[in-house]
């Protein structure tokens, strides 16, 4: 009956939802390395809300960029050039990482963003390059445009909510933000390899296997607690202190005392 309602539409049936499902979560999948490498771009910003602030004009900026690559994606896979400055940009982002020199904690400080205007272009590239992989998958996958579009938006969506939620975990787990940094080295090597000869591209199952495994790496630990141990308070106040009289049960207050000194 379902399939029957699907095909009073035109060009759209239970194949066609197969194929959008299968998109979705293939933008679900390829959408997790692409959020913590967004969350850590936006790490150097201080406050919390700047940075969800970045990450939401940073992803409009991406949507427009994602659609425009959807929409000319048969002309960008004609040129090998586009790929390869996907995959000097993602190689580029690493090396800064890496190369950067590390704090107390041993943490690479990578790029030096502080502020939202700082953080939206690189943001925007930054999920151009990651989609570069994944539109030419979905593309494969599919010649319908507005399949695909609709894949696009959905992972758009997904990636907004996955970016924020890394931007939590990262300030938890002590390894999180290297094996970010190590899945943008794997995604940019895979688009190098794709350059020089398809042949060599590694299969997307060893692939995601690698990136499974640098996940696994970063939540292995979580960064200790921090341990405050107060000293006793060794601070009396005066103001509050309300001896009881001899022959009464009511309290005196500080004043009393004063004058009955005064009177002997």
């Amino acid at each position: 009956m379902l399939d029957q309602l699907l095909e009073s539409f035109p060009n759209f049936g239970l194949e066609t939802v197969s194929l959008l499902l299968v998109l979705v979560a293939l933008e679900a999948v390829l959408s997790a390395d692409n959020a913590i490498a967004l969350a850590a771009l936006v790490q150097g910003i201080p406050d919390l809300k700047y940075q969800q602030r970045a990450l939401n004009f940073g992803l409009v900026a991406a949507f427009v960029l994602r659609i425009t690559l959807i929409l000319t994606a048969t002309w960008v896979i004609k040129f090998w050039q586009f790929e390869l400055a996907g995959a000097a940009y993602l190689l580029w982002l690493s090396f800064k990482y890496f190369s950067s020199p590390e704090d107390e904690q041993h943490h690479h400080h990578g790029l030096d963003i502080n502020s939202i205007w700082q953080a939206i272009p690189l943001l925007a590239i930054t999920d151009l390059a990651f989609s570069l992989d994944s539109v030419t998958t979905a593309i494969a996958l599919s010649e319908e445009r507005w399949i695909v579009l609709t894949g696009g938006v959905i992972g758009i969506i997904v990636l907004r909510f996955m970016a924020e939620l890394f931007i939590r975990l990262l300030k938890e787990f002590t390894h999180l933000q290297d094996a970010g940094y190590l899945t943008v080295t794997l995604v940019g090597l895979r688009l190098l390899l794709r350059v020089f000869d398809s042949q060599f591209v590694l299969p997307d199952w060893l692939m995601l296997s690698m990136i499974g495994l640098c996940f696994a790496w970063g939540f292995s630990q979580r960064h200790p607690p921090e341990t405050i141990t107060p000293g006793p308070d060794l601070s009396l106040n005066l103001g509050t202190v309300e001896p009881l009289a001899e022959d009464s049960q009511e309290p005196v207050s500080a004043g009393t005392i004063h004058k009955s000194t005064e009177l002997n």
